[in-house]
């Protein structure tokens, strides 16, 4: 999703900015660490893992509570997967984007029997939104945050966006506040406060984008493929029809199973077919 993107994004791109947020220190050193360690299924888009001095810093952005399996579960098995690697000390952050009333978006604990392990949980709609806007990296996460009137709140996010002397760093900001401001506000009132021409020029943007062509793409060449196999199976049926007459509907069925170049081979074949039995044993070879 462009939520679970774009947090992993501000996170990696601006470390040192939520290593000063989440632990209270000035970092002299952040490394982002390849979440390849982490086998499927269990690694998700929004992990983010950090490595500073002897200590990693692992965040995990959530729009909503909810995974399979369990968050709960996940956090454990990351924290013996990681420690079992780096043999250091392992903090996990689940922050939680989308204010929502359940149960599990307040579990920070994994138990079971004899085994309990816990974590940290942040509501961002519980956090006070003034750290937020005093650092230019977490300006996107601040339209989240708790707010007595949300919509002034956004015209102050949009404020010191604008303040933002680096245009890249201006751009991309404020793409991130356009994409997390969506979980909360309507998209009109966000475009009339952030500038959409700026959003657009952002490596954000940019990447939806490239994202979204690549798909629609990858989409237009498996229906033209679909289109042309459809057009294949209507000649090969035709040409046998003419040969043998109208065959069984269950013959026909498998022949319309056949791939683009196994239909190819029995346009070739069909020509030395006399007989049904012919096409049924040539069939019985896919």
């Amino acid at each position: 999703m462009a939520y679970d993107n774009t947090c992993k994004y501000l996170a990696e791109t601006y470390a040192p900015n939520f290593v000063r947020w989440l632990l209270g220190i000035n970092p002299s050193n952040v490394q982002v660490i390849k979440t390849e360690i982490i086998p499927e299924p269990i690694r998700s888009d929004a992990l983010i893992l950090l490595q500073i001095d002897n200590k990693i810093l692992h965040l995990e952005f959530q729009t909503f509570p909810y995974s399979n399996p369990p968050i709960p579960y996940r956090m454990l098995k990351y924290w013996t997967l990681l420690y079992g690697q780096y043999w250091c000390d392992i903090e996990q952050v689940v922050i939680l984007l989308k204010e929502i009333d359940s149960e599990l978006a307040f579990e920070n604990k994994f138990e079971r029997q004899n085994t309990r392990h816990s974590y940290r949980v942040i509501r961002l709609w519980e956090e006070e939104s003034a750290p937020f806007l005093t650092d230019n990296a977490l300006l996107p996460l601040a339209t989240l945050t708790r707010s007595e009137s949300p919509t002034t709140l956004l015209s102050e996010v949009a404020d010191r966006i604008g303040r933002i002397k680096e245009p890249s760093q201006q751009r991309n900001i404020s793409a991130a506040a356009e994409i997390l401001g969506g979980l909360r506000f309507d998209k009109n009132l966000i475009r009339q406060l952030l500038r959409e021409e700026i959003m657009k020029e952002s490596v954000i943007y940019q990447d939806i984008l490239k994202k979204g062509k690549n798909i629609g793409e990858k989409r237009g060449k498996k229906r033209g493929l679909q289109k042309g196999k459809a057009k294949i199976i209507k000649i090969v049926i035709r040409l046998i029809t003419r040969t043998l007459g109208n065959i069984p509907e269950e013959i026909e069925a498998k022949i319309r199973s056949l791939s683009i170049s196994e239909l190819d081979k029995l346009a070739d074949a069909q020509l030395d077919f006399t007989s049904l039995d012919d096409l049924i044993n040539w069939l019985s070879k896919y």
